[in-house]
């Protein structure tokens, strides 16, 4: 078991003595100080690791009402999506009564986590990407709980974390189509889908083959990592529109494709939704750009961020993680996007992932 920075465990003298510095420049390293030569940061950094030093909270342990950090897993905030993490853990925060710092995974290394620990952070959210092994080797040495918001991969194991129900998301966008009278459904999936894009394509498969349906494989198109996805989604739906039986509905990954698959069928003279009905993924801004509005399915990504921290608060410090994982419900928005094969329009509303309402 590790030993933490108390009397039980190893000083910084010790710390200095085998890495051979002087405690003052062991000190700086801990505290995260600039003025260090990068070969001396590199060698107390080893003996710190090693010796399975923790730095010590000023103050005692941290408290729930504090700050927390908040992780994301682009510089840039990921978009809108990113946007909306921020929204939601703003507005939970105030009501928690917690500060937040906002910072990116990438750089999010040793000298950070140990700035983390000496401002006594009472948590940290980590959005999209989990913390890495030795990340996550280093919140249990200084007992800093977190939870994960909206998990790209499969989160590690007993990890608390808050998600959508994203195979209901998908089942529930086939299951309006179906409803419609579609029977030639296709998908665009990601090449390489996550924890999310998975549950979304299993969700669909129910749909279509609960219905009696076959599955048919030249239905199911990739849009591969190497190309964008609006340019990739284009592509994709160019294949369809080439098969001798081409689909007359379309369930696609993310709505931020969507103007790709819009683009293909103009290119062939057809408008959405008579010549295809088209059903998206996410809510994002573009379906509300989108001519005609995109019929696709909200993922609450904001709450899902909101209820992450408040999770959080409840861990930290010693509280219980009942009923972990979280998935909140997506909701199904009908827009202008979808019909009846050949048909017209229906009004636009919302439904939930059951089915209109």
């Amino acid at each position: 078991m590790p030993r933490t920075g108390s009397t039980a465990g190893p000083t910084l003298a010790v710390v200095a003595r085998e890495a051979g510095v002087s405690v003052p420049t062991a000190s700086k390293v801990v505290n995260g100080r600039d003025d260090v030569a990068p070969e001396t940061r590199r060698r107390v950094t080893e003996v710190l690791d090693r010796l399975g030093y923790v730095r010590r909270r000023r103050g005692g342990p941290p408290k729930p009402h504090g700050m927390i950090d908040l992780v994301l897993a682009s510089p840039l905030g990921g978009g809108a999506e990113g946007s909306a993490v921020l929204h939601g853990v703003e507005r939970a925060a105030h009501t928690e009564g917690l500060e937040v710092v906002v910072s990116a995974g990438r750089h999010l290394g040793r000298d950070r986590l140990d700035r983390l620990a000496a401002r006594g952070t009472a948590g940290v959210l980590f959005h999209g990407d989990a913390p890495s092994a030795a990340q996550r080797a280093w919140l249990a040495r200084h007992r800093v709980p977190y939870v994960l918001v909206d998990p790209w991969g499969e989160p590690p194991r007993g990890a608390a974390w808050v998600g959508a129900a994203d195979r209901g998301g998908g089942r529930a966008a086939a299951a309006h189509l179906l409803a419609l009278g579609h029977e030639r459904i296709a998908v665009l999936a990601a090449a390489a889908p996550g924890r999310a894009g998975a549950g979304w394509l299993a969700g669909w498969r129910e749909a279509v083959t609960g219905a009696g349906l076959p599955e048919r494989a030249a239905y199911v198109r990739r849009v591969g990592a190497g190309e964008p996805g609006p340019c990739g989604a284009r592509l994709r739906t160019l294949e369809l529109l080439e098969l001798p039986e081409p689909p007359t509905a379309v369930c696609v990954g993310s709505d931020a494709w969507v103007p790709g698959v819009y683009g293909a069928l103009a290119e062939r003279g057809l408008r959405v939704p008579d010549g295809m009905a088209v059903v998206g993924y996410g809510d994002l801004p573009e379906a509300r750009w989108a001519v005609p509005g995109l019929t696709t399915v909200r993922r609450p990504v904001a709450e899902m961020a909101g209820a992450a921290l408040a999770l959080l608060a409840r861990l930290a410090p010693g509280g219980a993680a009942d009923g972990l994982p979280v998935e909140l419900e997506t909701e199904l928005v009908v827009r202008s996007s979808t019909a009846p094969p050949g048909g017209s329009s229906p009004r636009a509303g919302s439904a939930g992932a059951g089915g209109q309402r």
